[in-house]
């Protein structure tokens, strides 16, 4: 593990626990877990889909995972298998609600000229006992409503993807009002947003916003040679590096990414 810079600001990215199925590997999810304790975040989302029937033992099992998980931030939604027959109710049960909003400050992504407020909001996108997700415009008032005009980073979140994943086959879970939900976080506006669903981990630049996708970090419910993993996403200054890990071995791919606000080039993206 590298040194850890006690500036950044590192938030661990988790989804597709899919606990009950056959596929489900628990060496993976303990692997996860000892490296996000061991990295320490200051956050740590988790984006859905903790069961894959959405029965009460599968959530106590993700639940029992989610304890071990020392972060003392956590986020966590439901997917779409967790609202299968009527699991939603034992989600909020176990985690609360569905949709919830977040706010503390870090030194680490301080910018603007302002301090260092992180804003969290995430939404339930999932439509009972199907696959397809919608955020639906009744959500769009605590999007616009949960991220002040002053805060230095804002992160939302939420199970499906809006944008097209490469390596994930024939593309049909797309939100279905995806082009109102990206105006709607272009007008905030947001700086990442995570997902899951895809089990594939995969980040689009648009519209001065980072769409970052994780893989399956628990099961081999896996697409081609995409291994489980789940994401580090490190803020330090004028740069988001994403660090896709293998819930395997605990290798790394890292990308880095410049922040929007940062380069001039950007600012004809600029409202």
């Amino acid at each position: 593990m590298a040194k850890r810079n006690e500036k950044r600001f590192l938030v661990a990215q988790m989804s597709d626990f899919h606990c009950g199925d056959l596929r489900f590997d628990q060496k993976l999810i303990t692997n996860c877990i000892d490296i996000i304790n061991a990295e320490k975040p200051d956050l740590v989302v988790i984006a859905g889909d903790l069961t894959v029937d959405g029965y009460r033992e599968q959530f106590e099992e993700a639940q029992g995972y989610i304890d071990l998980i020392s972060c003392p931030r956590k986020m966590v939604i439901a997917g779409n298998h967790d609202c299968r027959n009527v699991g939603y109710i034992h989600f909020e049960e176990l985690f609360g609600p569905r949709s919830s909003t977040a706010c503390f400050t870090h030194s680490g992504i301080c910018g603007k000229g302002l301090g260092g407020d992180v804003e969290v909001v995430a939404v339930d996108s999932n439509k009972p006992d199907i696959n397809d997700g919608e955020v639906g415009r009744h959500n769009y008032a605590l999007i616009q409503n949960g991220f002040s005009h002053d805060s230095s980073f804002k992160i939302f979140v939420l199970h499906h993807h809006l944008v097209h994943i490469p390596g994930t086959g024939r593309e049909r879970n797309i939100v279905w009002d995806a082009g109102d939900v990206l105006q709607v976080l272009r007008d905030v506006p947001v700086d990442i947003v995570l997902s899951g669903h895809k089990h594939v981990p995969y980040v689009w630049p648009i519209a001065r916003m980072y769409l970052v996708t994780s893989g399956t970090a628990s099961t081999w419910r896996t697409r081609g040679s995409t291994p489980p993993s789940f994401n580090l996403i490190e803020i330090n200054g004028e740069e988001i590096t994403i660090h896709v890990v293998s819930a395997g071995d605990g290798t790394r791919m890292s990308y880095d990414y410049p922040r929007w606000w940062t380069h001039e080039s950007f600012s004809q993206y600029e409202r």
